[in-house]
């Protein structure tokens, strides 16, 4: 007989491949061995062995890592400035009802904000809370979800609201960078020409943007961390410029004068002022959904630097409001602090950093957005879809069905709402949602770690302040808040109805023993006089049962033509929290044709389930465990000792007569509605070349018995009365 090789000059299918990443791991241990003195040799210095404690923990920093950190993490609270004053002038009614207590007033609540919200409650508290590394509310629900099923509720909703969010976050910072072209002298009058230019330049970037996701955020992180370190520098330049002609605005660092002026009669917004000095701390949850993305440490390091810079630049255009309050040049026009106040010539290269850091902004949203979206897959409440992770993290990772739709939600979110002023009335909601559900996990999370009065002091200040946000942000709801918020319901429905359809299907998943499946099993794989319908046929399962044969795939075997083989497997593939595991277990059930596998690969491995198959079968054929499967004609994988490879993945229906609540019915068929768009789970496994078999089977619920029919007899053909 000829082999496989004499029909074609495909390589056959290799089983021992390293890859690049994997070798390069192994060459940096071999080459940098944790301890290379031994323990007598380490130094005895106290700074040295504080700094080897901190490099050996959770904590651990490093200069190129931290560069990251303010490319990744910072871009949404970055550009705060860009708008934060500006909207607080149009609330008050221009420059001109912005005096002295109003504006010191304005900048004390900001300074507090992000004092109390960002610094004590995120960075000191929230990241302390971490699930392996990695942060978000997901992460923390993980470590909650012991303690009581209502948790999921608060869980749900704070991440509906986040993906909610990150729609926004890049259509609003980058059009509020391009906005400032606006204010060139010498192009100025082409804006006022062509209106829409800005919202088809904010288009442009935004494409960009999404485009260069697939190149994972390790690599966009070192470019952006550049440009968002000198936009950081400019800030607090900047700021400490225009800070030095008024110095009288430090008395807003007193917080009551912030508290004075949100009730008093000068302030014209009223409450709503809240909605305002909320958009000063949007990048907060950033910090914390990110933290897996570049590392506690490196975030503890940078977030001193980044909230100088805020200040600075804060109450730079503080001093400039007061100085130029009776300007006659902004009496009938609503300037931007921000721009206006810098000279035209420092303007120029504010213009062009802002754009970058729009960019760095909407970054930082869409890499959240992955990782919650990854989370949420773990934990059953979305879709498997195919994650790629481009960097040498697991929490820099890159989803392309959520970019592409992500980028789409952003692009239709510009073209409705047209510029950063009509996109403000929606921005901060559905984050002010976010923020309070994590409040609310957070003091949950301090009470059962028995930090009892930390966690009353905890859950008393910071949801009271969160629920005044939500408030305030509830007063714009007509204005654009209605488009957040219809963002976050239907992404709460995608999550609800998959939670729910997963555990009905859960609920109707049966197994049975091994000694009731292998004696048909058994008689169906000696059976000759039934043609093969492969040599192996490979059922791809979410299983975890290793001891029991599960009952979709035993009748998926004697459904219509029964399906002999020479083998049959089935396979379900688990992902580690280690970058590199590759790991697998096998039942046999005391056969050489039924076969359990369970593959545990590293998050940072392909799921290629076909070429690792293959070594499995090799490995089981050496220790005869797997007759050698001879093949006369030639197949792809070139590969002489195992036959061809059917691939079957089982999608459940539900049948009419199934006894279930509407509610029931409702939730599987929505769940199996989102599985046909975001597409099959064959790509997730690896299959989708290899032409898989898609089977439809009933889901049994409870089926209601319908009454009985009744039968109606026929009148005979011949009635003449003469022939009876």
């Amino acid at each position: 007989m000829a082999s496989t090789n004499d029909y074609t000059s495909q390589s056959a299918a290799v089983h021992t491949v390293l890859t690049r990443e994997e070798r390069e791991e192994m060459l940096k241990q071999q080459a940098d061995p944790q301890d290379p003195e031994g323990p007598d040799k380490r130094p005895k210095r106290p700074i040295s062995r504080w700094w080897q404690r901190l490099q050996s923990g959770p904590d651990k920093f490093s200069a190129a890592m931290a560069l990251v950190a303010l490319g990744v993490v910072y871009g949404d609270i970055g550009t705060s400035p860009l708008y934060v004053a500006q909207t607080f002038l149009s609330g008050q009614g221009g420059l001109a009802n912005a005096n002295y207590d109003a504006v010191t007033g304005m900048l004390s609540l900001v300074f507090w904000t992000i004092t109390l919200i960002t610094t004590i409650e995120y960075v000191l508290i929230c990241m302390r809370v971490d699930n392996k590394g990695e942060g978000g509310i997901f992460a923390l629900y993980s470590l909650l979800r012991k303690y009581g099923a209502w948790l999921v509720v608060p869980a749900m909703i704070g991440g509906s609201a986040f993906l909610a969010d990150s729609v926004l976050t890049p259509a609003m910072s980058i059009s509020s960078a391009v906005e400032g072209l606006k204010t060139l002298p010498a192009i100025e009058h082409v804006f006022e020409e062509n209106t829409n230019l800005t919202v088809m330049i904010t288009i442009i970037i935004l494409l960009g943007v999404f485009a260069v996701q697939s190149r994972g955020t390790e690599r966009i992180g070192k470019v952006f961390g550049s440009v968002v370190l000198v936009w950081f520098a400019f800030l607090a330049v900047t700021g400490f410029v225009n800070l030095t002609q008024n110095w009288s605005v430090l008395a807003a660092l007193n917080p009551i004068r912030g508290v004075e002026f949100l009730f008093s009669g000068d302030n014209k917004a009223g409450l709503a002022l809240m909605g305002t000095i909320f958009l000063s701390i949007t990048g907060a949850e950033a910090l914390y959904s990110d933290m897996g993305h570049v590392g506690r440490g490196n975030i503890y390091f940078t977030w001193p630097i980044v909230n100088i810079a805020l200040v600075l630049c804060y109450f730079g255009q503080g001093a400039w409001m007061i100085n130029n309050q009776h300007n006659p040049k902004y009496a009938e026009t609503l300037p931007n602090p921000f721009f206006a106040m810098m000279t035209p010539n420092v303007r120029y290269v504010a213009v062009v950093l802002s754009v970058m850091a729009g960019i760095i902004a909407s970054q930082a949203l869409i890499s959240g957005a992955f990782t919650i979206v990854s989370e949420a897959t773990g934990l059953n409440w979305m879709p498997h879809m195919q994650v790629r992770y481009p960097a040498r993290t697991r929490g820099q990772l890159y989803i392309p069905t959520v970019n592409f739709v992500l980028g789409a939600a952003t692009i239709v979110v510009l073209l409705l709402f047209k510029d950063s002023e009509h996109i403000a009335a929606a921005y901060g909601l559905a984050l002010t949602i976010t923020m309070i559900m994590t409040s609310i996990l957070v003091t949950f999370y301090l009470w059962h770690s028995h930090k009892r009065v930390g966690a009353v002091l905890f859950g008393i200040l910071f949801p009271t302040i969160m629920v005044l946000f939500f408030l305030s942000s509830m007063a714009k709801f007509l204005h654009g808040g209605w488009f957040t918020f219809l963002i976050t319901v239907g992404i709460l429905i995608v999550m609800y109805t998959w939670n729910e359809g997963t555990k009905l299907e859960s609920q109707q998943r049966r197994h049975m023993r091994s000694e009731d499946a292998i004696p048909a099993l058994c008689r169906l794989h000696g059976d000759d006089t039934i043609p093969l319908y492969a040599d192996n046929i490979v059922y791809l399962t979410s299983d975890k049962e290793m001891k029991r044969v599960d009952t979709d795939i035993f009748f998926s075997i004697f459904a219509d033509q029964p399906k002999r083989a020479r083998a049959w497997w089935g396979v379900s593939v688990e992902t580690a929290d280690e970058p590199f595991t590759r790991e697998y277990s096998v039942e046999n059930f005391g056969t050489d044709y039924l076969f359990r596998v369970r593959i545990r690969l590293g998050f940072k491995l392909p799921q290629s389930v076909p070429a690792y198959l293959h070594q499995i079968m090799h490995d089981l054929i050496k220790s005869g465990d797997l007759p050698i499967q001879t093949t006369r004609y030639p197949k792809v994988d070139a590969d002489p000792d195992v036959g061809p490879i059917k691939y079957v993945l089982i999608h459940k229906a539900l049948m009419p007569e199934s006894k279930i609540s509407s509610r029931g019915a409702w939730a599987l068929r929505t769940k199996y509605t989102i599985r046909h768009a975001v597409g099959s789970p064959a790509q997730w496994f690896g299959v989708a070349p290899y032409n898989p078999c898609t089977e439809v089977q009933p889901l049994f619920l409870n089926t209601t018995q319908p009454p009985r029919l009744k039968r109606i007899y026929l009148q005979p053909k011949n009635t003449n009365p003469k022939n009876k």
